[in-house]
């Protein structure tokens, strides 16, 4: 006995949607099998032609493949196969995501598509961030963050740092920051909350997966952003990309620079004790101005000592810089 049209349609919409594509056009018949095995639904035909004709006069794509036995397959969807790596790689690629998030993520992507489309891409290698987080609470803390945004609050809040020996810890002795949130900017993989700090009384930036936990939203309201901010032209000058020659340095550093190692190469870092006051980082970089100039913002906390290429080049800007003064 057949089943009501309602359920039967939107058997067959997904049975369409989930084992066809343009590689894998279904028959009238793997469409019974399938309607019968994963719904128990038993359908004719004739009936199955009239559901897929009414589908496709709704707006469904669905090609017809004219043989002795016609096929179908639906055709366009959300997103192609190539807009998929694309997201997939951004995904995967993501400082601001954990693995387990980046992998959650790929899946409902590739659910999109039919489960052939979707092994595919499963065999072709992710481009994968060697620098990723561990907090696994970031959808929470995101959630909190653009709840308080929307309701005109501000946010308390415990912030990570990490000891000399990569021990993560929080931040003052588990200070709670007062924060007035603007907006969350994305940036070289990492997600940010710009806003205005209770404590300095100026705008700040935190990075959102550093955040210890969600966010309490409090009750007092936010403070409004100063007169003629523009969040374009701060994260602008807050935030820069830097590309040169690839090479691995190595940096000591004075312990309190632990936190900035591992926020600038990832917490798998290389790293060693030196002293009782210094530690050792070996990571790759791009050598360019930028990078110099990161360097020389710490004011001698992190020094080049190899390879001698890196050193020549940053001394010699120091150098260049110190004799315009």
């Amino acid at each position: 006995m057949e089943k009501t049209t309602k359920p039967r349609l939107l058997a067959m919409l997904k049975i369409l949607e989930t084992y066809s594509d343009e590689q894998h056009p279904l028959t009238f018949a793997e469409v019974t099998r399938l309607l019968k095995e994963n719904y128990g639904i038993d359908a004719h035909r004739t009936t199955l032609q009239r559901d897929l004709d009414e589908l496709i006069a709704f707006g469904v794509d669905i090609v017809t493949v004219r043989s002795t036995q016609n096929r179908f397959f639906v055709g366009e969807r959300v997103f192609q196969t190539p807009e998929l790596r694309l997201l997939a790689d951004a995904i995967g690629s993501s400082k601001c995501l954990t693995d387990k998030k980046s992998a959650e993520l790929t899946e409902k992507l590739y659910s999109l598509v039919s489960v052939h489309q979707a092994d595919m891409l499963r065999k072709r290698p992710l481009s994968v961030s060697t620098a990723k987080p561990s907090n696994e609470s970031i959808y929470y803390i995101i959630d909190a963050i653009n709840n308080a945004i929307d309701r005109n609050k501000a946010i308390h809040f415990t912030y990570t740092d990490y000891t000399p020996d990569k021990q993560k810890t929080l931040r003052g002795d588990g200070e709670v920051y007062t924060l007035s949130p603007y907006a969350c900017v994305w940036n070289g993989d990492y997600y940010y909350v710009v806003g205005w700090s209770h404590k300095r009384h100026d705008i700040t930036v935190f990075r959102v997966d550093r955040i210890a936990a969600p966010p309490e939203i409090a009750q007092e309201s936010a403070i409004p952003a100063p007169e003629g901010f523009d969040l374009s032209d701060y994260t602008q000058s807050v935030f820069q990309m830097y590309k040169g020659k690839e090479v691995v340095v190595e940096l000591e550093c004075t312990n309190d620079m632990m936190r900035v190692i591992i926020d600038r190469f990832g917490d798998d870092v290389q790293t060693a004790i030196v002293d009782e006051q210094h530690f050792k980082a070996t990571a790759p970089v791009s050598l360019s101005p930028t990078f110099y100039g990161w360097v020389f913002e710490f004011g001698g906390k992190i020094r080049i000592t190899a390879p001698f290429e890196a050193k020549d080049a940053y001394r010699n800007m120091v150098t260049k810089a110190a004799e315009n003064l």
